[in-house]
């Protein structure tokens, strides 16, 4: 063996070894993240990786990526990390991704064995495989259907959402799941000059609103910067964090991805179709009832309000349960619609088109938030109690492009094309997704709530991870999904 190695002609015992040095390290990882026994290890791990890295929807990926996913590949799994197809005549794009783990926020009892809590208990969430790390990879790609934006910063833009993760355990109690959010964290806005009806611009604060958010704390809230509660440098969740006295100070909103259930060896996948007619939030007065905020608990409020029957909340209007609620009738005798189906976005008739949603545009939920935090004196300056100007601001602002009054944003008024307030169409509305700076994966339970558990807070947060940006962006996609839409 050794003497035929040393006839190989020099060029090729270069590329032998260049090989080589490239393989290594794969390999020397892949044995690190085997789980150590008595767990049984993947017995096609190279075969495996091989599978994924090679896949013409992965070859084109960023290398930490593509890393990512044969280190998900290699690890004990019932699938492989999940073939994107493409949906349109071109390949689908890659323009932004997001890597996961338990790192980026406070330890809590799904996610950590805490002492006197749950020390003598199995971990509900993470913890399998011997203890193997949980990890995972969020792609995002678009879809460049004919007709349609080929820039995702586009809201109109269609875009394809695919979540893949090692490590977190089946559910098998209490209606439980995980739930992917994609999460964008709020901005100074730009200052404008008031119009006539006294109330700023949309998407801007005033001169005078602006002053008073640099003279708080530490005067960093300035346009275009990450908006902070108290005027401090940026503090994003992180593992020394402790709730509810020590927690980010940023102003986070929260785009679900879907809920799903692990898988038998602890891998999870999750596919989302991001665009105008998903890009909706939860409720935002939902928030002081899910026990994310301090004192919340301690009050009872937990779960004291629902928004099952839509309406603009406690500030706003509230409808009538027959005529708004989940109607099991297809007759037509109350309503044309029959059970309430968020999908029955798109109809040609306007009639069959959902009237009842109890989520808003993300665009919308970020100008309430603006209300909220940011406009100090030109919204309610004399309302400083955070529960109340979050119920009056959810209620100004679903006014606005709420044009039969009934305190729903239906899927006609929400419409990216629909004309509301003085615009011409809705694309205002739509955060698009290049402007989500994280992603987490929260353990959920049927609470009720659409809000993620525990929100805003980390409490529930399993997984998170931060934005990294492709650009250019790179192909995406292998072979033809059966169905474009």
């Amino acid at each position: 063996m050794n003497r035929s190695r040393r006839c190989l002609p020099a060029a090729r015992r270069s590329t032998l070894a260049l090989a080589l040095a490239l393989l290594l390290p794969y390999a020397s990882h892949a044995r690190q993240q085997q789980p150590p026994a008595p767990c049984h290890p993947n017995r096609h791990i190279a075969e495996d990786r091989e599978t994924v890295l090679n896949r013409g929807d992965v070859r084109h990926l960023p290398e930490l990526l593509r890393g990512r996913l044969a280190e998900l590949a290699g690890r004990p799994h019932s699938q492989l990390p999940t073939q994107a197809y493409a949906e349109a005549d071109k390949a689908s794009q890659l323009f932004q991704y997001y890597l996961l783990d338990t790192n980026g926020f406070e330890p809590n009892p799904f996610t950590t064995q805490l002492q006197g809590i749950n020390d003598q208990a199995m971990l509900t969430a993470t913890g399998s495989n011997c203890g193997l790390p949980t990890i995972g990879s969020v792609r995002v790609v678009l879809e460049p259907k004919p007709g349609l934006p080929t820039d995702p910063n586009d809201g109109r833009a269609f875009i394809d959402v695919f979540t893949d993760i090692s490590g977190l355990f089946v559910i098998n109690n209490e209606s439980g799941w995980y739930e992917g959010w994609m999460i964008h964290d709020l901005r100074v806005a730009p200052v404008a000059a008031v119009p006539a009806n006294g109330h700023p611009r949309f998407g801007t604060i005033t001169a005078a609103d602006a002053a008073a958010l640099l003279a708080m704390g530490g005067h960093h809230n300035v346009p275009g910067r990450r908006f902070t509660v108290d005027g401090d440098p940026v503090h994003l969740p992180r593992a020394s964090d402790h709730f509810p006295t020590q927690q980010t100070n940023v102003v986070q909103m929260f785009l679900s991805m879907g809920a799903w259930n692990a898988l038998q060896q602890t891998d999870g996948h999750s596919y989302w179709e991001f665009n105008y007619t998903t890009n909706w939030v939860f409720p935002l007065y939902e928030l002081p009832f899910t026990g994310g905020l301090a004192g919340t608990f301690e009050a009872g409020q937990i779960g004291a309000l629902s928004s099952l029957i839509p309406g603009s909340g406690p500030s706003g209007v509230k409808n009538d349960p027959i005529r708004y609620g989940d109607d099991p009738n297809n007759s037509g005798v109350i309503q044309a619609s029959g059970p309430r189906d968020p999908d029955k976005f798109d109809a040609d008739v306007d009639a069959q088109r959902e009237f009842r949603q109890r989520f808003i545009p993300s665009g919308l939920a970020r100008e309430i938030f603006l209300d909220v935090y940011q406009r100090v004196t030109s919204f309610e300056p004399a309302v400083h109690d955070f529960k109340q100007r979050l119920f009056d601001a959810y209620a100004a602002e679903v006014e606005r492009v709420d044009t039969n009054h009934d305190g729903v944003v239906s899927a006609l008024e929400g419409d990216v094309d629909t004309a509301s307030d003085g615009f011409a169409d809705n694309a205002r509305l739509f955060i698009p997704a290049t402007q989500f700076d994280h992603f987490a994966i929260t353990r959920e339970i049927n609470d009720g709530l659409l809000a993620p558990r525990f929100a805003p807070s980390q409490k529930a947060w399993v997984m998170s991870g931060s934005i990294v940006r492709v650009n250019p962006a790179v192909p995406a996609s292998q072979g033809r999904d059966s169905d474009d839409r």
